[in-house]
């Protein structure tokens, strides 16, 4: 038996014949769902099935299509405290040279989650290929330290960016950087080309479709290469000396990404000691993860940004034992339970300050993943489809 959905309108659709089934005849009597009920449910689908779902009728493509409908939607998925809409992207080194994605949500509740290949900006090229960042559902990829993508996996859409200015020259890439301009609506990829005597750091427009230099950026060494996104900013781990011993010597550095401007964040009194250090986000926060020679870890938080005393250490975690030597690298993230996950080489390890205990939830895929990244499903797609006044290279020129 069929059902059909109408939107509630003023016409009447034409009445339906019956279905003949031997001595009886079927009359499906069409029912009607108002506009807000259809929106609500769309809303609360999986990007997928929205996407099967624009070829309904011209109505739901404009509806679907609209950018309320898919920052609302966005909106959702990003507070979904069940991690519904979230996927862990992961990343392997040569010779696989692939991207995986896996639900993330299951890390939470299964010991075991698969994850399943992505189709991604050349694909089988078998070129060197790193994560910049993911913001809204976007992913940017670099190819070989030199081409950069805006890609959005659970739409299958990629942009190919022009050359920056730095990279033109053949200058050595050494950071890397993507995030959200809330306040000019408009996706910021940043990059950092380091000579030998100067470096050079230009950052690109969505909406302009151009590259711009920052100047007077300083030249020193920086202890990540992707930037970390919070409060409109990026920031990375910096020093300029070229051995670190304390934290003394090193600063987190930050572009502000509306107006290209940099600075420094004040960092808290860590104490005593040696550690690495490796920065993310907890709970929309900037937070710093000391690691005392992968015995224990701080996990710091900055409460209020651009306010010193707001650092608080959070959780000390005494790590597990580590014959391998693996470093654990967080991805700071927060369940509704209170759990914390970290990366633990090719696997996970999740950390509850409740009762100081740690469980591990491992990813089945063919290889030993190098890094791990969060994106959120979304209808984001903030690239124009106005050709640009220069033709960009074609894709087979990369392999």
């Amino acid at each position: 038996m069929e059902f059909h959905v109408y939107e509630a309108s003023n016409q009447h659709p034409k009445r339906r014949k019956p279905i003949n089934h031997g001595k009886d005849s079927i009359f499906i009597t069409p029912f009607y769902l108002p506009f807000e009920l259809i929106n609500k449910i769309l809303l609360n689908l999986p990007v997928k099935s929205l996407m099967k779902f624009k070829s309904v009728s011209k109505s739901w493509l404009f509806l679907i299509s609209s950018a309320e409908f898919i920052n609302t939607h966005l909106s959702l998925s990003v507070n979904n405290k069940d991690f519904k809409r979230h996927k862990l992207i992961l990343r392997f080194d040569p010779p696989y040279c692939s991207l995986q994605d896996c639900s993330f949500s299951s890390l939470f509740s299964c010991s075991v989650t698969e994850a399943f290949d992505l189709d991604y900006p050349v694909k089988n090229c078998n070129k060197f290929l790193s994560i910049v960042g993911s913001v809204n559902g976007l992913i940017c990829v670099a190819i070989e330290e030199k081409y950069l993508f805006i890609w959005n996996p659970s739409i299958s859409k990629c942009n190919k960016l022009p050359d920056s200015r730095a990279s033109m020259n053949g200058n050595s890439c050494y950071m890397y950087g993507f995030g959200y301009d809330e306040i000019h609506d408009d996706y910021r990829v940043v990059t950092g080309f380091r000579s030998w005597n100067s470096c050079k750091v230009d950052i690109y427009s969505v909406n302009k479709d151009s590259w711009r230099s920052i100047d007077d950026f300083p030249s020193g060494v920086l202890f990540m290469k992707s930037g970390v996104f919070v409060n409109g900013k990026l920031h990375w781990a910096y020093s300029d000396v070229q051995s670190v011993i304390s934290y003394d010597a090193w600063s987190v550095i930050s572009i502000n990404l509306p107006d290209g401007k940099w600075g420094k964040v004040e960092q808290p009194c860590y104490g005593k000691g040696v550690f690495d250090f490796t920065m993310g986000v907890l709970g929309g926060d900037l937070s710093v993860f000391c690691n005392y020679e992968r015995i224990r870890a701080d996990v710091w938080v900055l409460k209020e940004y651009g306010v010193k005393e707001s650092w608080t250490k959070m959780f000390t975690i005494n790590l597990p034992y580590d014959p391998v030597g693996y470093q654990c690298c967080p991805l700071f993230c927060l369940s509704n339970k209170g759990g914390i996950l970290f990366q633990f080489g090719s696997t996970f390890m999740i950390y509850n300050p409740k009762d100081d205990s740690i469980r591990y939830s491992e990813i089945t895929c063919y290889n030993a993943f190098y890094e791990a990244y969060i994106y959120i499903e979304s209808l984001v797609w903030p690239i124009s489809t106005k050709p640009r006044m220069q033709q960009q290279p074609r894709l087979e020129k990369l392999r």
